[in-house]
């Protein structure tokens, strides 16, 4: 530290005391060194993240252990947090999927898999956001999510275009039963490659949950569609309702006049597979929603892990209607801030989409 001149005499230095014992207060740093660090102070990511509850979640707010990686199977690296948006149509898009508080902690990997993508443009075009949470008993969980997702992904590419047709013309019938065989179809593949693998169904699948929305501004229709577990939820004039379809009756899915044309590809429909066991394993029921879309509506798809603590959390579901409800949509930065507000005995990876309507 450079000081100022002085023309004061130095005086000679005084011998040296004995040391004694330590101060029991602060002690005051040599000059030059800084101001000594206080214990008590909180880590600088202490406040970052906020929660609600009348206490904070039991683990850290930021991420802490890294997942263990393979130098030889990089290409399977999943990185901790994946955030989408966009705009289109009447719409703007924002999406994320994160590791849970309990993964981070434990140095596990995001179980959790997400996929955003737009095929054609215009009357022709469709935006698919597919979520998948894969099976918590499997240390290949996010491999199977992805898998799914990504099957699901290429099905509707190829079809697209009658897709879009179909929703733009409220084919109702078509849509479901022909994304009924879809999503019967990537499961069951899930399944068999268990089975060719020696390893129990439920130990090779995954929960899938799916948005098509339409890139024609005049089309207001959005369809969900998937099995497994999650939530599908709508904020409109500033209350968030839980709008989960409920499931028919095991045998009346492929029942009646929904059952008629196929609307995807000629591929979908399920052969018999070589790797079927003798006795079928439990499946998920297949859920569908169609609705229209009014101005102002925020559309919410989410994995069980943000679904459970908003059915389980009010002032959690109360922060992001409020959050969310405002005139225009977040930005990226803002929506991940929100989204990752946390509750006392919730720790899974949290996957959601929200959709604003214009």
């Amino acid at each position: 530290m450079e000081r100022e001149a002085t023309t004061a005499p130095v005086p000679p230095p005084s011998p040296r005391p004995a040391p004694g014992p330590l101060p029991e207060g602060p002690v005051r740093p040599e000059r030059g060194v800084g101001p000594a660090p206080s214990p008590a102070a909180p880590p600088p990511t202490a406040a970052s993240v906020p929660y609600v509850g009348d206490r904070p979640p039991t683990y850290e707010a930021e991420p802490t252990a890294l997942a263990e990686s393979d130098p030889g199977a990089l290409d399977a690296y999943v990185p901790d947090t994946v955030l989408e948006g966009g705009r289109f149509g009447g719409s703007t898009l924002r999406a994320v999927s994160q590791r849970g508080d309990s993964a981070r902690y434990r140095g596990e990997a995001r179980r959790d898999a997400l996929l955003v993508v737009r095929f054609g443009a215009g009357e022709e075009g469709i935006v698919l956001v597919a979520t998948a949470t894969g099976a918590r008993t499997t240390p290949e969980a996010y491999r199977v999510a992805d898998e799914a997702i990504r099957s699901i992904a290429a099905a509707v590419g190829r079809s697209h275009r009658r897709l879009a047709d179909d929703i733009r013309a409220a084919r109702r019938g078509d849509l479901k039963s022909g994304l009924h065989r879809l999503t019967d179809r990537t499961l069951g593949r899930l399944r068999a490659a268990a089975a060719e693998r020696g390893l129990a169904p439920e130990e090779h699948t995954a929960s899938l949950r799916c948005l098509l929305l339409p890139t024609d501004s005049q089309c207001r229709t959005r369809v969900f569609f998937g099995a497994g577990e999650g939530g599908l939820f709508r904020l409109r004039g500033g209350e968030l309702r839980d709008i989960e379809p409920e499931v028919q009756a095991e045998g009346q899915s492929r029942s009646g006049p929904e059952a008629g044309a196929l609307t995807l590809d000629p591929g979908i429909g399920r052969p018999p597979s070589p790797y079927a066991p003798a006795e079928e394993p439990r499946r998920e029921p297949f859920r569908f929603h169609a609705s229209i879309a009014r101005s102002a509506d925020v559309l919410l798809l989410c994995g069980s892990g943000l679904a459970e603590p908003l059915r389980g959390s009010p002032p959690l579901a109360s922060r992001l209607a409020e959050e969310w409800s405002a005139p225009e949509p977040p930005g990226l930065a803002a929506f991940l801030a929100t989204s990752q507000t946390r509750v006392k005995g919730y720790a899974d990876d949290r996957t959601l989409a929200a959709v604003w309507e214009r």
